[in-house]
């Protein structure tokens, strides 16, 4: 499915919803990179740039958590600004999916380039460096306490006073998916569900819900400044955010890596901001615990966003495995 447009005169429709008149915009670019929302680059006559984010239409297929994404978004950028991490700024926020109105957040204007971009030009120490300032801005996030465990925007379950049902509520509906739209899954759900299940007691250890973005693979990190001397700018899309195990985080950030769990720099910055960086048994079951959550959603998802080919292909065999091992870590204890 490719991701939906939204035309210039509807652009402007919700720039003026935002307060923004038609006569200060200049432009209005559509970006690429996403899989899910539409995104548009907004240049002002005053040379302000700013990003509107639109998700798409009522009764476009989606996974139950994706309900309200926006929700979680604006909050997490919310957040990161409270403990100064860098990340877009809330221009204009309506969310709710109820309110009679197509829901869209405008947000500043990040500089940089994404990680994922700039690592094949980075040196060792250049990534030693960076990783560690990551792990601190990191470390900085999860001290940001929620009101409950659970998604913000409470479409998959209310939010809750512990952290295992709440989890187990996330992966039941992802599983639920699974079931509703035929996806493919290297194992059947049931024996997925009960493996999951015997993490319960290293998930009863969380006692405080802790914000969580859970999509920082490095397409979500900016990095601004000259080769040698860049520095993060900013985390984006934190759509996905919810209130829980600060260790969740790990999942998506070692996705396309080694386990920063093991990452000496990283743990650096994450322990000098006041990160916990000793990993016993249960840590060890609860982080594959969160990227067993992490895989079912990428292989659930292909469905309804219509993946094909040789991307399809890819998610399959990038996942199954990584999948199976984790689940087998959770039956092993850590």
């Amino acid at each position: 499915m490719a991701v939906h447009t939204v035309g210039a005169e509807a652009v402007d429709g919700l720039l003026a919803r935002a307060g923004t008149a038609a006569e200060r915009v200049a432009s209005r670019t559509a970006m690429t990179g996403g899989s899910y929302n539409a995104l548009y680059e907004v240049g002002l006559t005053d040379g302000t740039r700013l990003v509107l984010k639109v998700p798409p239409p009522a009764g476009s297929p989606r996974l139950r958590y994706e309900a309200e994404l926006l929700c979680g978004e604006a909050l997490f950028y919310e957040s990161a600004a409270t403990v100064g991490v860098p990340a877009p700024r809330v221009v204009h926020a309506e969310w709710s999916e109820d309110a009679g109105a197509a829901p869209f957040l405008l947000m500043s204007h990040t500089p940089g380039v994404s990680w994922q971009e700039a690592g094949g030009s980075m040196a060792g120490g250049e990534r030693d460096r960076l990783r560690e300032e990551l792990g601190g801005l990191v470390a900085r996030l999860h001290t940001v306490r929620g009101p409950g465990f659970g998604y913000p925007a409470q479409r998959v379950a209310p939010l809750a006073e512990r952290w295992a049902p709440a989890f187990e509520a996330m992966t039941d509906a992802v599983l639920a998916d699974a079931a509703a739209f035929g996806s493919w899954l290297p194992l059947p759900a049931g024996a997925i569900r009960s493996a999951l299940a015997g993490g319960a007691a290293a998930l009863a250890e969380v006692a405080e819900p802790a914000l969580v973005h859970f999509d920082l693979w490095p397409g979500n990190i900016l990095l601004d400044g000259a080769p040698g001397a860049r520095a993060v700018s900013g985390l984006i899309d934190g759509e996905r955010m919810f209130w829980g195990d600060p260790l969740a985080d790990f999942a998506s950030l070692s996705l396309l890596s080694a386990p920063l769990e093991d990452d000496p720099a990283f743990l650096a910055g994450y322990g000098a901001a006041g990160g916990r960086t000793a990993f016993d048994d249960a840590a060890r079951v609860r982080l594959a615990l969160y990227r067993c959550y992490l895989y079912l959603i990428m292989l659930v998802e292909v469905v309804p966003r219509g993946t094909r080919g040789e991307h399809l292909a890819w998610v399959r065999d990038f996942t199954a495995p990584r999948l199976t091992a984790a689940l087998d870590t959770v039956a092993g204890g850590g």
